[in-house]
């Protein structure tokens, strides 16, 4: 982790806040023992209590956070709630743990003010760190004297530079318990090994989803990444949503995206709100190739936590 921090630009005199959690979570002493490792100052937040995370990166003058991109941008959107952006002397995120879009960045990046950095890792090897974006944020560096890198089609058939396949590693150097083609189940992308940065170690795109999360609807493959992408373009609704899944008297898959309306589009006007939706379900139809119903909810109705957001909820039962 040490390693990352530093390809960031983090030194020992930064303050550094992890707000993921501790106990058994790789996440929370993985990041932690990183910084000191650094020499940079630990915050041990821990997750929840938002309000109150914002006055300790006041308080101690916290310049980098690690913690999800869902939550990053609750942070945001309360900071900027409570007026307290300016009185932050954050400049860097590392985020990691879910799939979050470019746009989702961006929204982080310019409400807070900072960098926003890709962190992946899972417990089986290591914990977090595996690889991480440099300053170009074009793709996350695995490091090659720790991994060996495959990215495989279903057939476990290795894909050329580009192509879509899951991400499998082999551990060079882990003690205890050595990992020999350890299928991940998340899915990427094999980049170009020569940056920009400097670095010509093995790079990856940052994570289209996991095997697991991607669910079919009427044969058609979806991703929550996808429809994060779409509705992040859209001013009128925030980068909150959620996917339900059930079948219709037919036996046929149907699919309802809950998303939020943003404060300042909230309104009892039924022309203004009808022409939201149907532009949000024209969008997702573009993308996905599968029609889909949307609901449009009040800002702050589906539930913000610390760790990972629930994006699917399948209702289907078997047929």
């Amino acid at each position: 982790m040490a390693r990352n921090f530093a390809m960031v630009g983090l030194t020992k005199k930064d303050i550094f806040q992890n707000s993921v959690n501790y106990g058994l979570f790789t996440g929370g002493l993985g990041i932690h023992n990183g910084i000191e490792r650094l020499g940079a100052t630990a915050v041990p937040a821990g997750v929840g209590h938002t309000l109150r995370q914002l006055e300790m990166m006041i308080d101690f003058g916290v310049t980098a956070i690690h913690c999800t991109p869902s939550y990053a941008l609750y942070l945001a959107e309360t900071a900027v709630e409570h007026d307290m952006v300016d009185k932050l002397k954050l400049k860097v995120g590392c985020l990691g743990a879910e799939p979050w879009s470019d746009n989702m960045r961006k929204n982080i990046e310019d409400m807070l003010h900072i960098k926003a950095y890709d962190s992946y890792g899972l417990s089986e090897m290591f914990g977090p760190g595996i690889a991480f974006e440099c300053p170009e944020q074009n793709g996350l560096h695995i490091w090659d004297d720790h991994f060996f890198v495959e990215v495989l089609d279903k057939n476990g058939e290795q894909v050329s530079e580009g192509e879509k396949g899951e991400l499998v590693l082999t551990s060079l150097t882990k003690e205890g318990l050595i990992s020999i083609r350890y299928r991940t189940g998340d899915i990427t992308r094999l980049l170009e090994s020569d940056c920009e940065c400097g670095r010509h170690s093995t790079k990856i795109s940052r994570l289209i989803g996991r095997v697991d999360d991607m669910v079919t609807v009427r044969g058609i493959n979806v991703y929550p990444t996808q429809i994060q992408d779409v509705i992040s373009k859209i001013p009128e609704v925030s980068n909150q949503f959620q996917m339900i899944l059930t079948r219709n008297s037919k036996k046929m898959d149907e699919m309802t995206v809950q998303v939020e309306l943003e404060k300042d589009a909230f309104t009892d006007d039924l022309i203004k709100l009808e022409a939201i939706q149907q532009k949000v379900i024209s969008e997702l139809m573009n993308v996905l190739n599968v029609r889909t119903s949307v609901d449009l909810l009040e800002f702050g109705s589906i539930e913000r936590t610390g760790g990972k957001s629930k994006r699917i909820i399948d209702k289907r039962e078997p047929i």
